[in-house]
């Protein structure tokens, strides 16, 4: 029986210990104790600081490892959370994110755990710097990892199941122009922000097409208002659920910049890093049937479907862990309205329960 005092105390304590990314040790270790005082789990921290928890089946010792994957950081403001509960949905006082992103999804799965009737051996990955990049799971070693089907507690709504995600190419720009007295003598100069601002005027950004989008989100130029600014770098990315469609358009960009430098006489150097490649689950896969089937326990219908945004899910099937991504009942996230209803939480937690009671039930029929 879920103990939703218990779950409610688990969450405000997690989002008030700060995790924001980079800033994750408090948190891992934090989770490390519990998880080995409360689930008797084996804990590593692995050399990247991610936490690595393995706990034995309940009533299932025989079925397949399933992996459960989560991350601890947070997005900005994410220090001096204050959580509140007022009629039945927990926010932060104002002034600071809520941090159910993903904190709900952890504070959820452990009381699943600690409340289930049978339950398979379970892997537990909570990365670091999942909002920056995905770059903790890209340090995980999956071959010190059992599971090879998993579910991923990192989307929203309750009633989704996220079967792909998208290639994800990030875009660093530098353009180097000559600097001058902007009254002196500006003929002299080449804008840097000037030729940045031509190639951006370009460029096609935003929503691409249905499966493609592309965004320029840092500029950083000039030093003083009376010179002609030298140096600009700028961030830029382009995602895309066909592989192709995402390499193309960063070559679009790339050589819009390249061309717009030539003629400027300024120096552009543009490094194009691939974060993630688009991948997809088949629909019929059968971690989307337990997650179906888990969701509608609960009567909700499931939607099924891929999404643009980046999860550590992506770097999982990448490695060879078919993981879908399952949402945990936050609303707003990565904003200071972020919000979680409480009776959501505790849905969470039964569907939790049916997937483990399927998991289980499936490594029987197939046995």
């Amino acid at each position: 029986m879920i103990d939703e005092q218990r779950l409610i105390q688990s969450f405000f304590k997690m989002v008030q210990i700060p995790s924001e990314s980079g800033e994750e040790a408090e948190f891992i270790n934090y989770l490390k104790g519990r998880f080995q005082t409360e689930l008797k789990a084996t804990c590593t921290i692995d050399s990247y600081g991610n936490l690595i928890a393995k706990i034995p089946g309940k009533s299932c010792s025989d079925c397949p490892t399933i992996l459960f994957g989560a991350h601890a950081d947070t997005v900005k403001p994410g220090k001096g959370i204050q959580p509140i509960l007022e009629n039945g949905i927990i926010r932060s006082q104002g002034d600071t994110i809520l941090g159910g992103d993903d904190k709900a999804g952890i504070a959820e799965l452990l009381e699943a755990i600690l409340t289930a009737e049978v339950h398979p051996p379970l892997e537990i990955v909570v990365t670091r710097e999942e909002e920056i990049g995905l770059v903790g799971a890209r340090h995980v070693d999956v071959t010190q990892l059992q599971a090879r089907k998993g579910f991923l507690l990192d989307s929203s709504n309750l009633d989704e199941v996220v079967i792909g995600g998208p290639s994800y190419m990030n875009i660093d720009i530098e353009i180097t122009g000559k600097a001058a007295h902007a009254g002196m003598e500006p003929e002299k100069g080449i804008s840097a922000i000037k030729v940045a601002s031509y190639a951006i005027a370009m460029l096609r950004d935003g929503r691409i097409d249905p499966e493609t989008t592309s965004n320029i989100g840092v500029i950083r130029g000039g030093e003083i208002r009376n010179g002609v600014p030298e140096k600009v770098t700028i961030m830029a990315e382009c995602r895309s659920l066909n592989h192709e469609k995402c390499l193309k358009e960063s070559q679009k960009i790339k050589e819009t910049f390249e061309a717009v430098g030539k003629i400027s006489g300024a120096k552009v150097n543009i490094k194009l890093d691939l974060e993630t490649k688009a991948s997809m689950i088949p629909s019929d896969a059968e971690v989307v049937r337990i997650a179906k089937k888990a969701i509608e326990s609960v009567n909700l219908t499931p939607k099924v479907f891929p999404i643009v945004g980046g999860t550590d899910a992506s770097i999982y099937n990448e490695k060879g862990i078919e993981t879908v991504v399952l949402g945990v009942g936050v609303q707003a996230e990565h904003s200071k309205e972020e919000y979680i209803p409480v009776e959501e939480m505790k849905k969470a937690v039964l569907i939790l329960h049916a997937i483990f009671k399927e998991c289980c039930s499936s490594s029987g029929r197939r046995g």
